[in-house]
């Protein structure tokens, strides 16, 4: 939460999606980071739980809540940044599909997808979006990566880059990798080890199409792992 936090923008008025118990607005707004905050969930019971907390803070006049499928209920340009976190990536792109309108009226959004990261920074790069940020944090024994992502039509990085390092970069984070993040590092580690004990169970198997495709694919998984380790902090001039 705090990690999410602290990629907010100083002074932008925030749209905090699937706000759960109204948590991160609160702090906010309370530390004086934002002046004023929508904070919005699908679901009656979070809501109520946030609207509890706000009234305890005294901060009605300042965080407002809206029960809506995500920005379904929110104008453009109401929320200088918009945080969705705290959920998967499939719904997070979902979201920002839905919501385009709204996102792209916005100063920054801060996403925190739980899974299908991949996706995210690939819809991201090919929907005018651009990562300007990213940080990672270690958190129960799992890992999770959040990315500040501003508009940008004309980021053309990318057709400089290779297939491979595009693939890297969708995998891993560009920033991730560009700053060296110490805790992507100990990611990578972790899912260096875990993919060489799959190959090492799949070459016991007995051979078959299904294994063979099998290897191909941790091979592959093995190639991008080891490219972004090896790369980690070398990238400053790509310009991304």
């Amino acid at each position: 939460m705090k990690a999410v936090a602290s990629m907010v923008t100083q002074g932008y008025k925030l749209c905090d999606v699937g706000t759960d118990h109204g948590y991160v607005p609160i702090s906010l707004v309370t530390d004086g980071t934002i002046p004023e905050a929508i904070a919005v969930d699908i679901n009656k019971g979070p809501l109520e739980r946030a609207n509890l907390h706000i009234r305890s803070c005294g901060l009605e006049d300042k965080i407002t809540t809206r029960l809506s499928d995500g920005l379904s209920a929110v104008k453009e340009g109401e929320a200088e940044s918009i945080i969705i976190a705290g959920m998967g990536g499939e719904l997070v792109i979902h979201i920002l599909t839905e919501g385009d309108a709204v996102c792209k009226k916005a100063k920054e959004l801060i996403l925190q997808p739980q899974s299908d990261i991949h996706k995210v920074r690939y819809y991201v790069r090919n929907a005018g979006y651009k990562i300007v940020d990213e940080d990672m944090v270690l958190e129960d024994g799992k890992y999770y990566p959040i990315m500040r992502v501003v508009n940008d039509t004309n980021n053309y990085a990318w057709d400089n880059m290779d297939d491979i390092s595009v693939a890297v970069c969708d995998l891993y984070g560009p920033f991730l990798i560009k700053n060296g993040n110490p805790v992507l590092r100990k990611f990578l580690v972790k899912e260096h080890h875990k993919l060489a004990d799959i190959m090492r169970q799949l070459k016991k198997q007995e051979s078959s199409d299904a294994i063979l495709n099998r290897i191909e694919q941790v091979n592959k998984q093995i190639e991008y792992n080891e490219a972004a380790y090896s790369t980690m902090g070398a990238i400053r001039n790509a310009g991304i």
